[in-house]
């Protein structure tokens, strides 16, 4: 939606979140006065809750009401940190919103048991959120469709009608492979994610398409899957390699910390003598030492943006939907102590 078109029904908050240009989680911080947003973007929302006409009432008027809203959470990603803020920003939407929240949690990045995701459609769930890596799984995507279950799903791609909440993992990839680039890094380290999820394919593209644009570079791959086990085996395999890389860039904090501790046991300085980046912006960037030089994706906004469309879109049942099938929130990237240029220890 433009941000001059009015929608044709009540305002709801995520149509004043698309006019903004903010999450609607930053929209209910407004609203309820709490504490969080700066006077630049309060302005920006008061302004298009009031050119939308927007109430709080006539929201809650266009959704159905909160005794009725039944939202499943299914939820089996590896990574704790990526985890811990997921569900914040799900239960500070659904807070903000009266939504009940049924939680469905799989085993090791594997989808929730089937006889427990029907025993829930059973009992009457209005819509399910998603968190990766199970906005790909075909087989919790079917069962949902089959029952008319709405859904949306953070981090993943496009497909057959699910609303989907990500960043951009090409061009963010592609700009931190950049920042390598330009810190004089020509032999670099890439471990891919989990091979089954579109955020992996995507974030390998944005990193080989910043080394197509510098000549001279040599690129070793290993693969991954997203947890820290995997990226111990991974730098294990790129440290051992006779001319090693000077930087490791891994596909999600996790891999990253793996990283960190292989090279460490290396008697290997980090960065004087290996660059190590992430991806996610996790605890674990901050926490670990030399904390990480990482891309930020928001995670929290993400769940909470994708939760406010799902609760949209199950308002619109029944009339006509203006639910974006997809919403790419902006990332960004977070230089910390984990890299350095070429012969040059970390900046102070």
């Amino acid at each position: 939606m433009s941000k001059s078109e009015r929608p044709a029904r009540g305002a709801t908050i995520v149509d004043v979140a698309l006019r903004a240009g903010v999450s609607s989680m930053t929209v209910s911080r407004v609203i309820n006065h709490r504490p969080g947003v700066s006077e630049d973007t309060r302005r920006i929302v008061e302004e298009a809750i009031k050119a939308l006409a927007y109430t709080p009432n006539v929201a809650a008027r266009s959704l159905v009401t909160s005794s009725e809203l039944r939202i499943g959470i299914l939820y089996s990603n590896v990574s704790a940190a990526f985890m811990s803020e997921f569900l914040t920003g799900v239960f500070e939407e659904a807070s903000a919103r009266g939504a009940r929240l049924v939680l469905l949690k799989g085993e090791g990045g594997r989808p929730p048991d089937r006889a427990a995701l029907q025993d829930a459609l059973d009992m009457g769930l209005s819509g399910a959120l998603l968190a990766p890596p199970l906005g790909e799984a075909p087989e919790v995507v079917r069962m949902l469709k089959e029952a008319g279950c709405p859904m949306a799903a953070v981090g993943a791609y496009p497909s057959g009608g699910t609303i989907c909440v990500r960043i951009d993992d090409r061009a963010a990839a592609c700009q931190m492979t950049r920042l390598l680039l330009d810190l004089g890094h020509r032999r670099i380290g890439f471990i891919l994610g989990n091979p089954d999820q579109a955020a992996s394919a995507e974030r390998m593209a944005g990193f080989y398409a910043a080394v197509r644009e510098t000549g001279g570079v040599s690129v070793q791959v290993a693969q991954g899957d997203f947890t820290y086990v995997s990226g111990l085996a991974a730098a294990e395999q790129l440290l051992a390699m006779p001319d090693r890389p000077t930087a490791i860039f891994a596909s999600n904090d996790d891999m990253a910390a793996a990283v960190v501790s292989v090279a460490h046991r290396q008697h290997l300085d980090v960065p004087g003598e290996l660059t190590v980046v992430g991806f996610d912006d996790t605890i674990a960037a901050s926490t670990l030492w030399p904390p990480l030089t990482t891309v930020h994706q928001p995670v929290r906004d993400l769940a909470a943006q994708a939760l406010s469309l799902l609760m949209a879109e199950i308002g619109a049942r029944g009339g006509r939907s203006k639910v974006p099938g997809e919403t790419i929130l902006d990332h960004q990237i977070i230089e910390r102590q984990s890299t350095s240029a070429i012969g040059l220890s970390a900046p102070s």
